[in-house]
């Protein structure tokens, strides 16, 4: 069970790109609106179930929804400078590596033959995200080497935020559905503070983009459920398996121009990071 309640935020999550670029609007503006549509969900979850919210939840819940604001816009940065189709796997591969050495060395998942299995299966995930972000230079629409810098650097950034958001949840050992609300809560003030100065909640684009994080907000709710069951390494693995949607979806649905090379890296490494996301499943199984 614990291997299918992590594959719905894989098809949530893998969905958050190619709704935020449908909404429209800028980083801070797609960032800020996700995180009010994550509130919505936090609160009428919270109505819904009424969990404890303890001491120890809310201080968990505000510091990984300050992490996630960081991770998540940052990500949307490096979305507006190298593409949805290349930041995602991008994204997704150097995330994989963060939370796997977490599981590992924090949290002591893996056990004897689990970490030949377990390494070779995150390279495979982290091999097929690198094809998937290959650019043909032949391609009149590679975008400049000063774009390739800003969206580097912004997803440098958004690994460690991203990193720290799953971390914090996992080592403070909280209810899962207790601390999605406190989350959004940490989540908007981060926002808030990256966009004070842009005052994005003039602009509409933000509040299309409540959407995004209704959306989110699901995901993010199972992702937490999966890694109870069958722990952070395997359950955020699986999760990335979403690049997938949002990879053929940014070319298929937004457009993004691919060359026929770009596509026959796209495919195989697409294929690659399914059968390494299986492979952690069989691995706990």
């Amino acid at each position: 069970m614990g291997i299918l309640i992590a594959l719905i935020p894989a098809i949530a999550w893998g969905s958050i790109g190619l709704i935020s670029g449908h909404m429209g609007g800028s980083a801070r503006q797609q960032t800020l609106g996700m995180t009010m549509g994550a509130l919505v969900f936090g609160l009428i979850l919270w109505i819904v179930k009424q969990p404890s919210l303890t001491t120890a939840v809310w201080v968990t819940g505000i510091i990984s929804g300050l992490f996630w604001s960081v991770g998540q816009g940052q990500q949307f940065t490096s979305m507006k400078a190298i593409g949805i189709s290349r930041t995602t796997p991008m994204s997704t591969g150097m995330q994989l590596v963060a939370n796997a050495l977490a599981g590992v060395l924090l949290f002591n998942e893996w056990h004897g033959n689990m970490y030949w299995i377990g390494s070779i299966s995150v390279i495979v995930l982290i091999t097929g995200a690198v094809l998937t972000s290959l650019t043909d230079r032949s391609d009149p629409n590679r975008r400049a080497s000063e774009s390739w810098g800003v969206g580097i650097r912004a997803l440098i950034i958004s690994t460690i935020g991203f990193a720290g958001y799953t971390i914090v949840v996992h080592y403070g050992n909280v209810n899962a559905q207790a601390v999605v609300m406190p989350q959004a809560v940490g989540m908007l003030i981060g926002a808030l503070i990256w966009s004070f100065k842009d005052k994005p909640w003039k602009d509409q684009a933000t509040y299309r983009n409540i959407v995004t994080g209704l959306v989110w907000g699901v995901g993010n709710l199972f992702m937490f459920m999966a890694m109870a069951q069958i722990g952070q390494a395997i359950a955020y693995s699986l999760s990335q398996m979403g690049i997938v949607i949002s990879t053929f979806g940014s070319i298929y649905l937004l457009g993004e121009h691919k060359t026929k090379r770009e596509m026959v890296y796209v495919v195989i490494g697409s294929i690659l990071v399914i059968i390494g996301g299986i492979a952690l499943s069989l691995m706990k199984a």
